[in-house]
Formats: C-alpha cells, sequence, structure tokens
C-alpha cells in the first residue's frame, strides 16, 4: 500500500538525515548537554512502544487499551530509569538507528485491513492504527529539529 511505503519511507530519510548530524556533532557538546542524549534516548524509547502498538493492533481485539508510556509524563520516567546520559554516545545513535529502521520495516508490511483498529490513550483518546503511523514521521521530526536547535546552541 502506498500510504505504507510513503510513510516508511519518510522515517528512513529523516532517520539518514539525523543520523548523519549525530555522526558529525562534537562530542564534547553532547557531553554538556544531557538534554541531546535524553531526547535521542526518548525517540528510541518511542520507536519500541510504537513497534509494539503496530503489532497488537493487527491482531487483538479493538480498541484495545495499551499502556501509554508518552502521556502523564510516563516517558521522562522511561527516561530517568534507562539513565540515556550516561549511554555510551556511538551506542545510542546505532539504538536510535536500528530501532527507527525497524519500526519503519513494520509500518510497511502491516496489514492494510488493519488500519482502522483503534487504541485508547491515556487520555481516552481513540486513535487507529493509520492515525497513529501518519503520526510518526512528524514526532519523529519534531524531535529531531529539537536537537539541531540544541546543537546550535
Amino acid at each position: 500500500m502506498e500510504l505504507l511505503e510513503n510513510v516508511s519511507n519518510d522515517i528512513r530519510r529523516l532517520l539518514g538525515e539525523l543520523d548523519t548530524i549525530l555522526r558529525n556533532v562534537d562530542i564534547n557538546k553532547v557531553a554538556t548537554k544531557t538534554t541531546i542524549r535524553q531526547i535521542v534516548g526518548h525517540m528510541c524509547d518511542s520507536a519500541s512502544n510504537n513497534t509494539h502498538r503496530i503489532i497488537h493492533l493487527q491482531y487483538q481485539k479493538s480498541p484495545l487499551i495499551f499502556p501509554d508510556y508518552a502521556n502523564l509524563g510516563v516517558n521522562d520516567i522511561w527516561i530517568k530509569i534507562q539513565n540515556y546520559n550516561t549511554y555510551e554516545w556511538d551506542d545510542l545513535i546505532h539504538l536510535l538507528k536500528y530501532t527507527t529502521i525497524h519500526v519503519a520495516h513494520v509500518i510497511q508490511n502491516i496489514d492494510s485491513t488493519k488500519l482502522q483498529q483503534q487504541w485508547i490513550s491515556a487520555l481516552n483518546e481513540h486513535i487507529t492504527l493509520e492515525e497513529m503511523i501518519v503520526d510518526y514521521p512528524r514526532h519523529f521530526k519534531l524531535h529531531y529539529d529539537e536537537i539541531v536547535d540544541l546543537i546550535a546552541q
């Protein structure tokens, strides 16, 4: 399906651009701006959580109540528990690269008959699988831009 391929390609394109930026950033700048590591870590968590949602939404009864790590401040707890500030920089870049490549692969292989399956967020919003995957590049770009802004400071 063209939608799935387009979303997957958008994610891969953004990842390629961000990967280049992260590999070329002055490591001293990253060391003094722990927020960059935290944002990259959050992006890894987002890829992982969205992969799980995508899979579950293709075989479980809809609407699905799925743990919502992104709302109500829970994502900050994830970042703190995983202590991304001490993660080896090259390893963190690899983690982002490969979790994001995987989510793009999973999106490209979604059963298109399942795109209207829904999950219920912690804010009691009903979100379709299609809405979720279409929003993924926007979310990725939001954090990409935050990182670029922090590097520029």
